[in-house]
């Protein structure tokens, strides 16, 4: 089910990451049950629209990948895991501050064994002020503005973006491509990149 669902977004997909992916799937179907981690339910839309959008922006990270990357307001995890999953090179910290979430966050990153994921249980603003990151990624956080500008203080390379709205952008950054997403919605991935002075 998982492989012909993301075709779409990423292609040809790699076999070693369907059973993780499947793990992560189980694991999150079985936590929504009990805690609303996403109000997606149905397996095949999580697989479409969480794993699919998240494969479709590592997809547009750029070349040479990032070696840091830095979620805000990952939630259950999208754009985050999945990048560190198809991407076990680089080094992906997963910004959550809802204790619930963080906590699944935790399971997962158990389960799955990823030791090239952090989880930061707390609000991105609480992150020492030296941690910076090539890449920052932002999804369906609650206030865009204060997030976009948060990114703004710890991307040094981009930031991507998976929106269904134009956000402006922070001041240093400008608009390289807007990227629909596959699946005919409204949504499209904005890479912005970091304007060298």
């Amino acid at each position: 089910m998982i492989l012909g669902l993301l075709e779409p977004f990423l292609s040809p997909v790699p076999a070693e990451l369907l059973p993780r992916l499947s793990l992560y799937l189980d694991l999150l179907v079985r936590w929504n049950a009990r805690t609303n981690l996403t109000s997606i339910r149905s397996p095949q839309e999580i697989v479409r629209r969480h794993f699919g959008e998240s494969l479709f922006a590592a997809r547009n990270l750029g070349d040479p990948l990032p070696e840091t990357l830095l979620d805000l307001g990952s939630g259950a995890g999208f754009p985050g895991l999945p990048i560190a999953l198809l991407y076990t090179g680089v080094s992906v910290t997963l910004a959550e501050s809802q204790n619930k979430k963080a906590t699944f966050l935790r399971e997962v990153v158990r389960t799955l064994a990823l030791p090239n994921v952090e989880v930061w249980a707390d609000r991105a603003e609480a992150l020492p002020k030296e941690r910076r990151f090539d890449t920052v990624t932002l999804r369906a956080v609650d206030d865009m503005e204060s997030a976009l500008a948060e990114a703004t203080q710890r991307a040094t390379r981009q930031i991507l973006i998976l929106t269904t709205g134009v956000p402006s952008l922070p001041e240093g950054f400008a608009p390289e491509e807007k990227v629909p997403i596959p699946g005919g919605g409204r949504g499209y991935l904005l890479r912005a990149l970091h304007l060298k002075t």
